[in-house]
């Protein structure tokens, strides 16, 4: 793993990425998209031949990394023997990857729908949903993402829905526990967590209950925080949902296998939805892939009566080949322990050392390979270090931080006030030592603009 610098190959990716690739979610203007030369592990370099250690995981996807061998090989032997095939048959590749799935979902939920990736999970959860039930609504949480998709959009919680929020697409938003900011004036976790649920319990009641769906929540939110839910605050929304016959689906899509030192993050919490969407770590985004887990009671519904709804690539054998190298990978492996492990062991209290070091540090959360820093000016009012959805100039204290970061040889994964720590689940030791080193360094830059 030795960059070779090679700076006008670099010069023409560039060039050409900057004349023809429309990038997602930027003013294509503005951006200045870095020209990747290649990866390997956790690390990936540029063309002059600087490397970053990634502490994003790509999207926080690369759950084990880039270029693991092993699944390399599964999708060119893949390829090799049957590169595609239509949805309606069952292929062995398919068949395997829904097996594997399976058999580490909690509880009863055994049948796999394949999808392309984790947006179009949550549109085909939610339709799986209002058609079991016959009701209209969702409700969905404030400071959540689902997905880019028209109906993922609105049911996200976040600054990225209100483009495309069409105020008729069913969705009601509700506020989630998060204690450090709370909306119910909760001193302690067992105050956030029943005020919480009473909020959601009254938000059921005048919507009425008889009109919603299905509630969703991320287990572990990502994008929004890593805001772990309080003991017992998915287990009321379970209840909930029972109580009123609504169905109750966790989206997985980033806190799945592995994130959180367990296959999936309902296993922290012992609760059971009756959907459940996944993606991005199932084959560590290799090949698109992601898909809904779906309880007996839901799967019954279309036990006679056809699903209205599929995917011209719904388990695709190149992904689902590399979905079953993934998942033994990381069984063989000890992945997802290994998660757990160093993420108790080296991240936890690294993070919580260096957040008694640095004024910026407001609050240290998160479990495995899932943790966030939530930057502040002033800890004592809790003020976050740039406003909420900052852009511009508003934003100049995150990106000197995300700019020290990367001159310190590290990619950090940043979002409004809070840099994450998201690397591969396989991480080393070693290199989340050189990581956190690098995040020391910057929140020097972040602390300049504490108050």
């Amino acid at each position: 793993m030795t960059p070779q610098p090679n700076p006008e190959a670099g010069a023409a990716v560039k060039a050409a990425d900057r004349a023809h690739v429309f990038h997602s979610w930027s003013a294509q203007d503005l951006i200045d998209p870095l020209a990747v030369a290649g990866a390997e592990g956790s690390y990936f370099w540029d063309y002059d031949g600087k490397r970053y250690l990634d502490f994003t995981s790509g999207l926080v996807y690369t759950n084990i990394g880039y270029q693991h061998p092993k699944v390399v090989a599964a999708i060119q032997e893949q390829a090799a023997k049957l590169t595609t095939f239509a949805p309606a048959f069952a292929i062995e590749a398919r068949s395997e990857a829904a097996r594997l799935i399976a058999e580490r979902t909690p509880g009863d939920l055994d049948k796999i729908f394949f999808t392309n990736g984790g947006a179009d999970a949550v549109e085909h959860a939610v339709r799986m949903a209002r058609l079991h039930t016959g009701r209209p609504k969702v409700l969905a949480a404030y400071r959540s993402y689902h997905g880019g998709t028209q109906q993922a959009v609105n049911i996200t919680g976040d600054p990225r829905r209100w483009a495309s929020d069409s105020a008729s697409a069913g969705v009601v938003h509700f506020w989630a526990p998060y204690l450090y900011r709370s909306r119910f004036y909760a001193e302690t976790e067992e105050q956030e967590c029943a005020r919480a649920l009473e909020h959601l319990e009254t938000t059921i009641a005048f919507e009425g209950p008889g009109t919603i769906a299905a509630i969703i929540l991320e287990t572990v939110p990502g994008t929004a925080g890593i805001m772990m839910p309080p003991p017992g605050y998915l287990a009321g929304v379970r209840e909930l949902c029972d109580r009123h016959g609504i169905v109750f689906v966790l989206d997985e899509v980033m806190a799945g296998f592995g994130r959180t030192g367990e296959w999936f993050a309902a296993d922290l919490f012992g609760v059971v939805p009756d959907l459940m969407t996944f993606a991005k770590g199932v084959n560590s985004g290799y090949v698109p892939l992601g898909g809904v887990a779906i309880s007996q009671k839901i799967a019954e519904t279309f036990g006679k009566r056809p699903y209205p709804g599929g995917l011209t690539y719904s388990g695709h054998p190149l992904a689902c080949a590399a979905a079953v190298a993934t998942i033994n990978v990381m069984a063989e492996e000890g992945v997802v322990e290994n998660a757990k492990r160093l993420g108790e062991s080296v991240v936890g209290p690294a993070l919580t050392e260096l957040a008694e070091r640095h004024p910026s540090v407001g609050e240290v959360r998160g479990t495995g390979m899932f943790w966030a820093l939530d930057l502040v000016r002033n800890r004592e009012t809790r003020e976050p270090l740039v406003p909420y959805n900052a852009a511009g100039e508003a934003n100049a204290p995150m990106a000197a931080f995300t700019a020290a970061a990367k001159k310190h040889g590290v990619w950090p994964f940043v979002n409004m006030n809070r840099t994450h720590v998201v690397p591969p689940c396989n991480v080393t030791e070693a290199e989340l030592k050189e990581g956190l080193a690098a995040l020391d360094a910057a929140l020097s830059v972040a602390d300049e603009h504490t108050v």
